[in-house]
């Protein structure tokens, strides 16, 4: 019963709007979908570190020492910042360039990746959503702490993984709908780049 109740709280999550979920949509719909799975998996490898850092008590760190959460989140906040400007800005740059032929293909992927990596990596609430959820459905009666929490930090991963890869299939989807009209297709940059920056700057304040 409780294992539904936690995939219940993660499903309940990953629909709530947010950084990750519109970065995903964003190069999914401006790049196309395997560039959006590679941001998936980039946020999937973020969720392992958090789970893992979690389970290491490293978010104690910021209840001890209230500047390294501060550090943490100013930096995320300009990384967020930064990528929604470069929408805003220079919608042609490689990086962001809707045709895919002007970088080539595995540097473009491992650009997603890091974007995804970095976006989710950089966000200390993320790290706190996992130290306050997992811990509520780990029981030492029923076995070894450490082994509950990686189980428990796997379906977590590996939900999160699910929906992002649902969001990147919906990005892809909306991609020729943007990119066969100039105007829709620069109403989605600034969209896109205009939530990034509010949500850094949300994630700053």
């Amino acid at each position: 019963m409780e294992l539904w109740l936690f995939i219940a709280a993660l499903a309940a999550v990953y629909l709530l709007p947010g950084p990750d979920m519109l970065l995903v949509l964003q190069t999914g719909s401006l790049q196309g979908r395997s560039r959006a799975l590679a941001t998936a998996l980039g946020l999937a490898v973020a969720r392992a570190l958090h789970v893992a850092l979690a389970a290491l008590g490293l978010a104690t760190l910021f209840v001890t020492a209230p500047w390294t959460f501060d550090a943490v989140r100013y930096a995320g906040a300009a990384y967020l910042s930064w990528i929604g400007l470069q929408l805003l800005r220079t919608p042609s740059s490689p990086a962001f360039d809707t045709s895919g032929q002007t970088m080539p293909p595995a540097a473009s992927h491992r650009l997603a990746c890091r974007r995804g990596l970095l976006t989710n990596l950089l966000n200390p609430k993320s790290l706190l959503f996992c130290s306050v959820l997992l811990p509520q459905f780990v029981h030492p009666d029923q076995g070894p702490v450490l082994v509950q929490f990686a189980l428990l930090g796997t379906l977590l991963v590996a939900i999160g993984l699910l929906f992002d890869a649902g969001y990147a299939t919906l990005g892809a989807a909306l991609q020729s709908w943007f990119t066969d009209s100039p105007l829709r297709a620069k109403l989605q940059r600034w969209t896109f780049g205009s939530l990034l920056i509010g949500f850094g700057l949300r994630l700053a304040a």
